[in-house]
């Protein structure tokens, strides 16, 4: 889409004053919740895919997704305004980082899920009390200077490496099966849109729960899609399963890029602290 001169002046006017006139993130609608999903399944899948054919091990592994994920992060960083390409693989790359993470923690280092849930969580409600604090909102409706943007991927990166860890302890310690977790975190998910929607539960708050909750969600599903039956799965196998759901996810971001159904504009500018 092409700018007038009229709008190239409300963003160097914009940009001047450290803030841009469209949000760097997506509207929250069915798409973004969808894509959410698909890209926490791809996170599961592919780190598994990865490790297995790489050769490299987590560690190698870990440093050349979290490569990847700087150079794509540099290009988000550099975007004016929300662009779903990039956002959506920079989504889709850290879900992947998350789950090394996590892995590496448990698989490698020998760390309790239980210590690296407890971790996690403090590590992320502490990004969250800096945001808040320097920012005045944790909202993603107004993700538009370079500090907000920052704030919100290193939330985003421990929301995915706390649902990794998390969910893996729901899964080992209750040992439902892939199939049942899934359900059980659909069920939550539900909870918190019935607390928001019918009681009242903050939305800011009802967003990052759900958000999180998305996570063990997803690799629920690719777990089931991609483990062998012997293991409670339908065996389709790591390759099959990651290029099933980057398939949907590239059809449904470049429809996002034609349409534009889910580009915002910021919110009225609030306050900021510190």
């Amino acid at each position: 889409m092409t700018e007038t001169s009229e709008t190239s002046g409300e963003y160097l006017h914009a940009k001047a004053r450290g803030r841009l006139r469209w949000n760097k993130v997506p509207e929250v609608t069915a798409y973004f919740w969808i894509i959410k999903v698909l890209c926490t399944t791809v996170g599961e899948t592919a780190a598994d895919l990865l490790n297995e054919r790489l050769g490299l091990g987590l560690p190698g592994v870990s440093v050349l997704m979290s490569v990847l994920l700087a150079a794509v992060l540099v290009v988000q960083f550099r975007t004016d305004a929300y662009r779903p390409g990039v956002y959506w693989l920079a989504v889709a790359l850290i879900s992947v980082v998350g789950t090394l993470i996590s892995d590496n923690l448990t698989d490698n280092l020998g760390v309790p899920l239980v210590t690296s849930t407890a971790v996690f969580t403090v590590v992320l409600a502490v990004v969250f009390a800096i945001w808040y604090g320097r920012e005045g909102t944790l909202s993603i409706h107004s993700v538009d200077t370079l500090s907000r943007e920052t704030y919100y991927w290193l939330a985003v990166l421990f929301t995915f490496a706390l649902g990794t860890a998390a969910g893996d302890l729901v899964a080992e310690q209750l040992a439902l099966g892939y199939w049942v977790s899934a359900v059980l975190f659909t069920l939550a998910i539900a909870i918190v849109a019935v607390g928001h929607l019918a009681l009242g539960l903050d939305a800011v708050l009802s967003f990052w729960i759900a958000y999180i909750l998305t996570r063990p969600l997803g690799a629920s599903i690719g777990d089931y899609l991609s483990q062998p039956a012997g293991d409670g799965g339908l065996g389709l196998g790591t390759v099959v399963t990651s290029a099933l759901f980057l398939a949907c996810i590239l059809g449904l971001v470049i429809y996002l890029s034609v349409t534009r159904r889910d580009v915002a504009e910021t919110e009225p500018m609030t306050p900021q602290r510190g």
